[in-house]
């Protein structure tokens, strides 16, 4: 062939045989095109086989690839058919592997996700609230709604469509830096913590090849945790009285101060506390109480205890109530109100929100404490004007700080460490421990109460420093003797003569509070 035999086969649309230039290399037509074969024998077969060349070029035929191209391309074929490398088979092979490569491509792709997309699924396998198959629960009480609402403030609008495999430790860094430059270094430790857990769950899952934070640590973000230990001195708790009612704080929460102090209950245990009645259904309760955040738990004051059947260690506790604890929920019990729905009833709620149906919040009270410990110029809109009343001789306290301070004074009077976690309701640290020791020291935590409670009366009832005995008020108000509390059985004065009959006959409590209160040591 030559060039011009070529060209005016090209244009002959009368011509259709094939155009043979030798040594197996053909012009062929196809439909409007003409492609240039080589003309094969297979060797198992002896069969005559037609081998497209130049196949993965759209335009590999005439006059895209000239002669000299088609002859260049045959030579090469040939000289791989003499190697012992068939050249069709070597296309069919090339064919599977790119399909297959393909395939994979396509179900890598369906499998990728974007990291809005593993947030959803980490969260409803693993946030969600739920029971195991040991009774405990697992998951998180909000079931993920503080992660998310941080999630959707500072994820979300900068890689929530990105695929999480694509995701690098830069990208997730440039996230933390930038809540680390707000000065919320509490808040950027959290953070990393929870991108952590999701990337740890993708991995698990093979939705991706690695966890990008496995390398960083809380120094390179917010630094170290700092462990929180401020504790009130002897002198700041005799401080107390005098700021609390410098403060303005209502009655019930000035009372809820002298409580946590006395018993050393968390917050959401205090809050969710409700005057034992049998005729009250305590499933209603905690379906109220677990909707507002708190740890229902039944006060009762005939048996002088505070039964919380559910608490934060998932375990039930039970507190006894000193002298000095039964006189601060004897002033909670003369504010309770009359029921929405039943004026002959009391609101159950010891801490009732502003619409009586249930327990206050559990940030308010941290609110109002916090409201009274700041400077006037940040002080919030409608907050106490008593801006700096709380404010002790040591600075800012917290209702946990309460908490530490009870187990602090418990130590200080000589309550061995062992009893005042019982008290407090820890986790024993030791598994071991926790498997094997299955007393709760029950003697020994009301004896520990009543010396606590012994204790912050004695404090209050010292005069505080620089000022003498006659200008104190508080130790009358905590001047109620052991030996007279000791016989309380008074329940809240509103309640109706029913529910207060109820209160004072032993026979239907323990049933109603799910504790043996007749095993109690009396």
């Amino acid at each position: 062939m030559t060039a011009l035999a070529v060209k005016r086969y090209a244009d002959d649309r009368s011509v259709s045989a094939p155009l043979h230039d030798g040594g197996g290399l053909y012009l062929r037509k196809r439909d409007a095109s003409a492609l240039w074969y080589l003309r094969l024998t297979e060797p198992a077969t002896g069969a005559q086989q037609w081998h497209r060349m130049f196949p993965d070029d759209p335009l590999g035929g005439y006059p895209h690839r000239s002669l000299l191209d088609a002859r260049a391309e045959a030579k090469r074929l040939w000289d791989l058919r003499s190697e012992g490398t068939d050249p069709r088979a070597l296309r069919l092979k090339t064919i599977a592997t790119r399909r297959q490569a393909d395939l994979d491509e396509a179900a890598a792709e369906k499998r990728k996700v974007t990291v809005r997309v593993l947030f959803e699924r980490w969260c409803a396998v693993d946030l969600q609230p739920r029971v195991g198959t040991d009774g405990k629960r697992i998951g998180r009480k909000d079931a993920g709604a503080y992660t998310r609402a941080q999630f959707e403030r500072r994820v979300f609008p900068k890689i929530g469509h990105s695929a999480a495999d694509e995701i690098k430790r830069g990208d997730l860094l440039e996230l933390l830096d930038a809540v680390k430059s707000e000065g919320k270094l509490r808040t950027a430790n959290i953070l990393l913590t929870d991108l952590k857990q999701m990337f740890r769950f993708a991995l698990a899952r093979d939705l991706v090849l690695r966890n990008p934070l496995d390398t960083v640590a809380k120094r390179d973000v917010g630094g170290p945790s700092v462990q929180r230990d401020r504790v009130l001195t002897v002198e700041e708790i005799r401080q107390l009285p005098g700021s609390i009612e410098a403060s303005g704080l209502h009655a019930r929460f000035a009372a809820a101060i002298w409580v946590i102090l006395a018993t050393g209950v968390r917050v959401g245990e205090l809050l969710g506390a409700v005057w034992l009645d049998e005729e009250r259904d305590p499933a209603e309760l905690k379906t109220i109480a677990d909707a507002s955040g708190v740890k229902l738990g039944f006060v009762n004051l005939k048996r002088r205890t505070w039964h919380l059947p559910e608490t934060k260690n998932q375990r039930d506790h039970t507190i006894h109530l000193s002298a000095f604890a039964i006189e601060q929920f004897e002033k909670l019990a003369e504010l309770t109100v009359a029921s929405n729905d039943d004026p002959d009833r009391s609101v159950p709620w010891v801490f009732p929100n502003m619409a009586n149906d249930g327990p206050v919040g559990v940030k308010s009270f941290g609110k109002q404490l916090s409201d009274r410990q700041k400077t006037p110029e940040r002080r919030l809109p409608h907050r106490s004007k008593a801006t700096t009343s709380l404010l002790l001789s040591r600075g800012r306290w917290t209702a946990h700080d309460l908490r530490r301070t009870a187990a602090t004074r418990m130590a200080e009077i000589g309550i061995s460490g062992d009893v005042i976690d019982e008290c407090l309701n820890h986790m024993i640290e030791s598994r071991v421990r926790r498997t094997y020791i299955r007393d709760r020291r029950i003697t020994e935590q009301r004896k520990a109460f009543d010396a606590l409670g012994a204790r912050i009366h004695a404090l209050l009832a010292a005069p505080a420093s620089g000022k003498p005995e006659s200008q104190r008020r508080v130790g009358r108000r905590h001047g109620l003797s052991e030996a007279r509390l000791a016989t309380a059985t008074s329940s809240p004065k509103h309640l109706p003569q029913r529910s207060r009959q109820v209160r004072t006959e032993g026979t239907a409590l323990t049933a109603h509070s799910g504790v043996d209160f007749d095993k109690w040591p009396q």
